[in-house]
């Protein structure tokens, strides 16, 4: 005969799980462990030790005066300790109620104290404390010797250490900006069918070169902004571009995890860089070393040798897509930000995180270096971040873009520009953090208003020109207004009180 089985509710059989483990761990671990006084003594001595170390030699000191005769200092609540003492018992050398003058009686009895009964007290203090002590009164009362006299001399250092002990301590401000040039739009360039991804200027500041979605590379003449050539060969969106500064060569990624290199002498493609396993998103090439770093979805940076096609190091740790990386001649030579919201420091040579910076609380998307200061930034829709390297520490918060932030650009002059998905571009002083002019691109005519987000920003080589790359197929330069002066344009600004971070 089959026995009928009871059956019981899910929360009841979770329950009894729960608590046959309870009581399978519990037991062991609310056991309680033999402590070990030997464990216990070197444990103390050893964090006496790290923390206390270059005081100990004090402890020692004051352990030894401790151990000699009670009687060998005067008692301070003795009638002799106390007449040759007035003032060491807090009596003030003013009155008490504004207005009542000083007789040569209250004066008398006001007088300073004797040099026997400073001795006595200076003695009394342990040996350091005494030397400083001794150093601090003499300078103090030496100084106002010269314009008081000795008669009034100690009382004076006390009320000038009571004033600058209640001196309040003024909130610290944020310094004002650098007054800057508004921008504005002079030209918009048109010539690619899709969404504009990315660009990058030639070492001689004469043209510049795009890369889109409708996967042709073009480049154009920066002064005329007319097509100079376009080049074909990608076979989805051109994410990355970037031109060498020492060879003739073009390089550029895109979502086809395709990395190529373009001779421009020939306008052909000579090397191709396998090993992506997924679409690329940013390229840079290392300043000094004929090496490039491309990162991409797989969660991966890839370091290339320029002309073997070696794959030298994939740089691995980020948890989702690498968005951007940079590339710079000092330590840490590479920076990557990830959709992880993690930026990760690395050692080129062994391939390896030298830090990961963990402040960020949504996706970064861009980073960009400063051309003259050893910082860099880092843009997120919480906020755009500066950085101070080798070790990545915090500086400030530049608050206020609250949308995707797709790009940043920085300029010699100190102009930082954030361009976001919802057409808005942002200009802000390095230094201080102050958003000093804030644009929302137009798109063109035909194009729907949600394509009006900036993908891709970039000052050229003289900083005095911006191109942005947009969503509705354009490619825009904004240049600073020649005619504004602080005069015309003052900045809008107020000092703001620093609220100080509570941990």
């Amino acid at each position: 005969m089959v026995e009928e089985v009871t059956k019981h509710s899910v929360h009841t059989l979770v329950f009894r799980s729960l608590k046959r483990t309870h009581d399978m761990f519990l037991s062991d671990h609310e056991k309680p462990v033999a402590r070990d006084a030997t464990s216990d003594a070197v444990k103390r001595n050893c964090k006496a030790h790290d923390e206390y170390g270059p005081v100990m030699n004090l402890v020692e000191e004051t352990r030894v005066e401790r151990q000699q005769p009670t009687n060998a200092y005067p008692d301070p609540h003795q009638p002799e300790f106390q007449m040759n003492n007035p003032v060491m018992l807090g009596v003030h050398p003013y009155p008490s109620v504004p207005g009542v003058e000083l007789s040569a009686d209250t004066m008398a009895q006001l007088r300073g104290p004797s040099d026997a009964g400073i001795q006595d007290v200076m003695r009394a203090l342990p040996p350091s404390q005494a030397k400083l002590e001794a150093e601090r009164t003499a300078a103090s009362v030496a100084d106002i010797h010269r314009h008081h006299g000795p008669e009034r001399s100690m009382a004076l250092v006390a009320v000038d250490k009571t004033k600058g002990a209640m001196v309040p301590r003024k909130a610290p401000t944020m310094p004002k900006p650098q007054w800057h040039s508004p921008w504005k739009l002079h030209r918009v360039i048109s010539g690619h069918h899709g969404w504009v991804r990315c660009l990058d200027f030639e070492p001689g500041n004469q043209w510049f070169v795009t890369g889109s979605n409708d996967r042709v590379i073009k480049i154009w003449d920066l002064a005329s902004g007319r097509l100079k050539l376009s080049l074909t060969g990608h076979i989805s969106t051109v994410r990355g571009v970037v031109v060498s500064p020492r060879q003739p060569y073009l390089f550029s990624c895109g979502e086809d995890k395709q990395v190529k290199c373009w001779d421009l002498e020939y306008n052909k493609v000579i090397r191709h860089y396998h090993g992506h396993l997924s679409a690329c998103y940013a390229i840079d090439l290392h300043p000094t070393i004929d090496v490039l770093v491309t990162c991409g979805r797989d969660a991966s940076a890839r370091v290339w040798d320029m002309r073997t096609k070696a794959n030298i190091h994939c740089l691995s740790g980020h948890t989702n897509t690498v968005a951007d990386v940079k590339c710079q001649a000092t330590e840490p030579q590479i920076i990557t930000g990830s959709h992880d919201c993690t930026i990760r420091l690395w050692d080129l040579v062994a391939g390896k995180t030298r830090a990961t910076l963990t402040n960020h609380k949504k996706s970064i998307r861009s980073i960009v270096l400063h051309p003259k200061l050893y910082m860099f930034a880092s843009a997120s829709p919480d906020n755009i971040k500066q950085w101070k390297f080798p070790d990545g520490n915090f500086l400030q918060n530049l608050s206020g873009h609250n949308a995707i932030v797709n790009t940043l650009a920085l300029n010699q002059d100190g102009v930082l520009v954030s361009g976001a998905d919802n057409g808005t571009l942002h200009f802000w002083d390095w230094r201080t953090g102050y958003n000093f002019q804030r644009i929302h691109s137009a798109v063109q005519p035909g194009s729907l208003d949600s394509e009006s987000g900036i993908y891709a920003a970039k000052f050229d080589l003289s900083g005095t020109r911006l191109l942005n790359c947009e969503a509705d197929k354009t490619i825009k330069i904004y240049k600073e207004d020649e005619t504004a002066s602080e005069e015309t344009h003052p900045v809008n600004w107020k000092p703001e009180i620093i609220k100080k971070k509570k941990y």
